[in-house]
């Protein structure tokens, strides 16, 4: 069976470290992958993307590449790859791989080659002398914290890691950097890989000249979505998995503008196929800083929604939709109930998502409801942003307190505790101490989701929906109850049929004003029995409705 079209395809995001520990070692690996792989196939998904597992000192939690052709030892073997490759492709589900291109560890060949004075090397990485001052090279903040520039050991010059101080970044503009990273792509494609998901790939594109961010100015303005990123994603299209127009390609872009956005997954400019944003899921940062807490902005969050919506698709671009993945807390503790609504709110967001314009992305655990760790101190967290951040604000003047409530509420490791398949200690991801500790495994696990929880069996049919509906894969976007503050709405339509979906983003009951011809539609979807539709309709706490006519009739 040939794949189906991107745009009607769901992607589930496994993070290896965490999914399924196979030796009892309380890490994951890709021999407990395969061992879920029937779980996986039941979703109904069609390709899986996996977080990197290749060679890897961990500084990043494998976001730092030492190889890019080897498995790390501790994930498995390439004959584990290979194996787990086929066991998917025999269910009917493909491989997406995590290809982390604009920086490598410092431990990988060429940066230890640069180290050693090789210009080749050298000129393969962004390497500066200081300022005439003697200050660094530009006064760009690295996004883990402290400054974006580190001595290239005893050369006097200095090496540019917009993330950790081993996550040197690569010279695009080198001719050598280029052909690597595409050689990379097509080693994989080799394995059966048909899907590949770029890394910050809106930062490959800086200029050949680096300047100060001047007074006021965000520093990542500097070196955001710079004017080679086309020229670049179009070589590497060219080059690699544009040769096979059923590859799957998205890029993760960091503080993005939607008109940057519909350039790259445009399919007139053969870049890649849709992108990730993430402005919806800062409106809980106050000030727009990360490592606060506050509330969710309801009104703000549904706007940037319906903008990129809307804006993608008069631009002819595509949408990587999302609520949660490996680098953002649950996402049912910012915008839903992890307590008495559980199991709704969670239905809520997933069929707000789900029935969108764009191509929709599940991470492991969403599915059953999984919510942030309950810790109770720093060293519960292993992330290196996590422990920075408590530093930093703690020598900032916040009380120990404040700076671990800021954490909790924002850490990455909240979506990077193990997969809960039951409710043994281990939470049936491992036999033995788990490298991050689970939480409410105890009533929230996928042997009791599947047995009688609600939230499991609601991911089925939204996924089984998108495949059998091309209204929902290929149906146009028109944004619905704009004037209330707790209800996020919208309209799909396609031909003759159209969608309407309303959904109450509150604990509290919400009444709106259903137009004809829905009163006389059906409930496609929904998370309570029985809804009545009327004129004036009451939704009941995260409640969501899918309302389906057709005006031929």
């Amino acid at each position: 069976m040939s794949p189906r079209p991107f745009h009607h395809q769901v992607i589930y995001q496994i993070y290896p470290k965490s999914f399924q520990d196979s030796t009892g070692d309380g890490v994951g690996d890709l021999r407990g992958i395969i061992e879920r792989a029937d779980y996986i196939a039941s979703l109904g998904v069609d390709m899986v993307w996996f977080n990197p597992f290749f060679v890897s000192p961990g500084r990043d939690n494998g976001y730092d590449i030492a190889d890019y052709y080897a498995i790390d030892p501790a994930m498995g073997t390439m004959d584990d790859f290979t194996e787990l490759v086929q066991a998917l492709r025999d269910r009917g589900v493909g491989v997406m791989l995590d290809m982390v291109l604009n920086h490598t560890s410092t431990e990988h060949e060429w940066f230890q080659r640069a180290l050693a004075g090789e210009q080749e090397y050298i000129d393969r990485y962004i390497v500066r002398p200081p300022q005439e001052d003697g200050s660094l090279p530009t006064n760009w903040v690295s996004k883990f914290g402290g400054p974006t520039w580190e001595p290239l050991g005893e050369s006097g010059q200095y090496y540019l890691h917009l993330f950790d101080v081993t996550q040197a970044d690569l010279n695009w503009h080198h001719p050598a950097v280029r052909e690597e990273a595409a050689r990379i792509v097509n080693f994989w494609r080799d394995r059966g890989v048909t899907g590949f998901r770029f890394d910050v790939i809106n930062l490959i594109g800086k200029n050949t000249e680096l300047l100060d961010a001047p007074a006021g100015v965000d520093d990542r303005l500097m070196y955001t979505d710079g004017v080679y990123v086309d020229e670049f994603l179009q070589e590497l299209n060219q080059a690699s998995f544009g040769q096979d127009p059923a590859t799957v390609t998205v890029g993760e872009m960091s503080s993005t503008t939607t008109e940057r956005c519909v350039g790259y997954s445009n399919p007139d400019n053969h870049e890649l196929d849709m992108v990730f944003s993430f402005h919806h899921l800062k409106v809980d940062y106050e000030n727009g800083q990360k490592w606060t807490t506050m509330p969710a902005d309801l009104v703000a969050l549904q706007q940037i929604i319906h903008d990129w919506a809307a804006g993608m698709q008069a631009g002819g671009g595509w949408n990587a939709l999302f609520w949660n993945n490996h680098d953002q807390p649950r996402a049912i503790n910012r915008f839903g109930d992890a307590g008495e609504y559980r199991e709704k709110s969670a239905m809520m967001l997933a069929a707000m998502l789900h029935l969108l314009r764009g191509t929709p992305f599940v991470y492991m655990g969403e599915e059953i409801g999984m919510v942030d760790p309950e810790y109770t101190s720093i060293d519960d967290y292993v992330d290196v942003e996590a422990r920075n951040a408590y530093a930093a604000l703690v020598a900032a003047g916040s009380s120990p307190d404040d700076a671990f409530a800021a954490v909790l509420a924002k850490a990455r490791d909240n979506a990077r505790t193990p997969m809960q398949w039951d409710d043994t200690p281990g939470a049936g991801f491992t036999t033995g101490t788990p490298w991050l500790q689970p939480s409410r495994q105890d009533e929230i696990n996928v042997k009791q989701a599947a047995a009688t929880g609600e939230i499991l069996p609601f991911y089925r049919k939204l996924i089984a929906l998108r495949h059998d509906m091309p209204l929902i894969a290929d149906g146009d976007y028109q944004q619905e109850f704009a004037d209330y503050a707790n209800v996020f709405g919208y309209r799909r339509t396609l031909n003759n049929e159209q969608l309407l979906v309303a959904a109450n983003m509150t604990a509290e009951t919400q009444s709106i004003t259903v137009e004809a011809p829905f009163i006389d539609g059906s409930v496609l979807i929904g998370n309570y029995d029985a809804p009545t539709l009327a004129p004036t309709m009451e939704l009941r706490p995260y409640e969501v409705v899918a309302v389906l006519v057709d005006t031929r009739s």
